[in-house]
């Protein structure tokens, strides 16, 4: 390792450090309010920091002062006027070295992110934003994975081409003509939260370039501000910071709560804000003195140091209390730590209560990272010590149901995979009754899917499975029909929270391409005209979606939910059932629900639970339609599934 990297990491992790400059003030960065303007940077290593201000994004400085030092290794000076509007950036010296830089705690910025803005975030409000609200949880939560851009440049999406693959396109009403798109759509599907892919200022796409580029937006460059090329305008900050909210604002007046996609896990490049400002602190090095890589792009983020974590949960906390945002999704949340994802659930609920913030991540890293002394990182295998509130995607259901991932052919229960029933089962019970590599504290630390923006869409998946010599993705097959919808009642019918892919109900395709993440926007969009070709599909997913919210045994959170699921058998290879307790303290339609999938080639006749209750069965969900109520035909106390299906039936029990 470099003899002056070494040294500096060693002062870092000392006693002495911490005492001398760890700072847990909430003012860095430039506040603007009231007519005042500080500038408050965070840079103990500098020998000098000098402030540069700039009318505009793009001109030469018209103002360089020097701050002053202060303690904690916190510099500062003072404006008594606003410089809302302003740009401005840094040049810190080091060891004798004079460093341009952003402000890494800014709240805005010009085109590209290169030169930071000041402002004063009450004059970027809209008109009633203040008074914006969350729609109240509906005691479901069903997530909607999207990508801005995605969501509107299809020019049959209905949006003005202005507007396409722009904040503003979430804000348009009345589209799509004869059928509805865009949000539209949304509303009609029912989903509770909509996560949308990193809309922090990303440093992969040019703002200033054509909207022929794409970026799925996990390489962040000013963590703290709005993505420009989603903005009608990326040259005025102001613009971006408005739009966005006005977006966010839309969809809780459309009924949807939101969640945002944070990458705290690595930066776009090593040379950062953060490099620049306080030289390898905020990055983990290997022994060797490289950069570790656990994020697989080049650098991890140093979770577990005083003011990293600082930095991120004040991050976090900026955009719950600035954007009104409901939730956050952690990318590659096992390179960040136990400790710091703990401390965020404890400060947003200290803030706005209890579950009022979803919290998620990917319980995985790319490689080794190594983490700073008594901290753990907040991966799977430790999910009993993160907060309850605390969830994890769950590869095990996505695996079990579809196949894996990353083995195109390989395929999992819905398409002939084999030797997969008790996994199956074991999913429909959160994984609190074993089966996976951890032990849930209950099922509301389980995220089940199917398909997500990484890797094949479900669609791709079961076309490359399932037809492996003649893959056409445009090819309506009626057997990868029939999987996809049974995919969907598997994931719908287990316990745990709820996360789908958009365009998954009507069979998304990027054409076989498993990593999209800089692909065409044509590839990547979501074609509305899909809707209608696919829209037996599309109501199937929203039949699920109104008959989940009405079976209180499979929305229960509890740890104790994982005993509503009995009779649990293997009928034969392919075919499997369970009993549910759907009893609930309020009024509930169904006492019991009986739920079988039927992953087979040929019909089967299965048992009803010698354990059920008396009384009349009714079919409320099979293979073609789904919260239906129609008679259920019950011959020597079975039923008849059809195969590659499922099949639910609910009663009430007598007396």
């Amino acid at each position: 390792m470099k003899e002056n990297v070494a040294k500096r990491l060693a002062f870092f992790a000392s006693e002495e450090f911490e005492e001398k400059f760890r700072y847990d003030g909430k003012d860095l960065g430039a506040v603007c309010r009231e007519g005042r303007t500080v500038f408050k940077v965070w840079s103990p290593l500098a020998e000098r920091v000098e402030l540069r201000l700039y009318r505009d994004g793009v001109s030469e400085s018209c103002l360089r002062q020097e701050m002053q030092a202060g303690e904690k290794g916190v510099w500062s000076l003072e404006f008594e006027e606003s410089l809302h509007g302003m740009y401005y950036d840094y040049v810190v010296r080091i060891e004798g070295r004079d460093v341009p830089t952003g402000d890494p705690y800014a709240v805005g910025c010009g085109c590209n992110g290169d030169r930071s803005m000041v402002a004063d975030l009450r004059l970027t409000d809209l008109p009633g934003f203040r008074e914006d609200r969350a729609p109240k949880l509906c005691g479901e939560q069903i997530i909607y994975e999207l990508h801005i851009k995605d969501f509107s440049y299809d020019r049959d999406s209905g949006i003005p081409e202005e507007y396409r693959g722009k904040y503003k396109a979430f804000t348009v009403r009345g589209t799509g003509g004869s059928y509805p798109t865009c949000m539209e759509y949304l509303k009609s599907l029912g989903v509770t939260h909509v996560h949308l892919l990193p809309f922090f200022d990303y440093g992969s796409v040019d703002e200033a370039g054509d909207e022929g580029q794409f970026n799925w937006g996990y390489d962040p460059k000013n963590y703290n501000v709005p993505e420009g090329s989603y903005a009608t305008d990326a040259a005025d900050g102001l613009i971006r910071i408005r739009e966005c909210k006005e977006m966010i604002q839309a969809f809780h007046e459309n009924g949807m709560r939101v969640v945002m996609d944070v990458v705290y896990n690595h930066t776009h490049r090593e040379d950062s804000w953060f490099q620049r400002m306080v030289p390898d602190y905020y990055y983990r090095y290997l022994e060797d003195g490289s950069l570790s890589n656990g994020s697989a792009c080049g650098n991890d983020v140093a979770a577990g140091r005083s003011m990293v974590d600082n930095y991120i949960a004040d991050s976090v906390m900026y955009w719950a209390k600035e954007y009104h945002i409901d939730g956050f999704r952690f990318d590659l949340m096992g390179l960040l730590t136990v400790e710091l994802m703990n401390r965020i659930c404890r400060e947003l609920e200290d803030q706005f209560g209890p579950g009022e913030k979803m919290l998620y991540g990917e319980p995985w890293s790319a490689d080794f990272s190594p983490l700073e002394e008594g901290t753990m990182a907040a991966e799977k295998q430790n999910a009993g010590y993160l907060e309850d509130y605390i969830a994890i995607f769950s590869d095990d259901t996505r695996d079990a149901i579809k196949g894996s991932v990353f083995r195109g052919e390989e395929p999992g229960f819905v398409n002939g995979g084999k030797g997969l029933e008790q996994s199956i089962l074991q999913a429909a019970a959160g994984w609190r009754l074993g089966g996976a590599c951890f032990l849930p504290k209950s099922c509301r630390q389980i995220v089940n899917y199917v398909s997500a923006h990484d890797n094949f869409t479900l669609w791709d998946k079961l076309v490359i499975s399932m037809h492996p010599q003649e893959a056409d993705f445009d090819k309506m097959y009626e057997d990868v029909l029939e999987a996809n919808k049974l995919a969907a009642f598997i994931y719908f019918t287990c316990q745990g929270n709820l996360f789908l892919q958009a365009g998954e109900e009507f069979g998304r395709s990027k054409q076989g391409e498993d990593n999209s993440y800089s692909s065409s926007p044509e590839l990547n969009m979501i074609r509305w005209h899909r809707t209608v070709e696919y829209g037996d599909l599309v109501e199937y997913y929203k039949g699920l979606i109104r008959l989940r919210k009405r079976l209180p045994g499979l929305c229960d959170k509890s740890p104790e939910a994982g005993r509503r699921i009995t009779c649990g058998s293997v009928h034969r290879k392919g075919v499997v059932s369970f009993l549910l307790d759907n009893r609930s303290e309020g009024a509930c339609e169904w006492d019991e629900v009986f739920i079988v999938y039927n992953a087979s080639a040929r019909a089967c006749r299965t048992p009803l639970p010698k354990e059920a209750g008396g009384g009349l069965w009714e079919v409320l969900a099979d293979g073609l339609e789904t919260d239906c109520r129609k008679q259920a035909r019950i011959e020597d106390h079975s039923v008849r599934v059809p195969a590659r299906s499922g099949m639910m039936f609910g009663h009430r029990c007598p007396g």
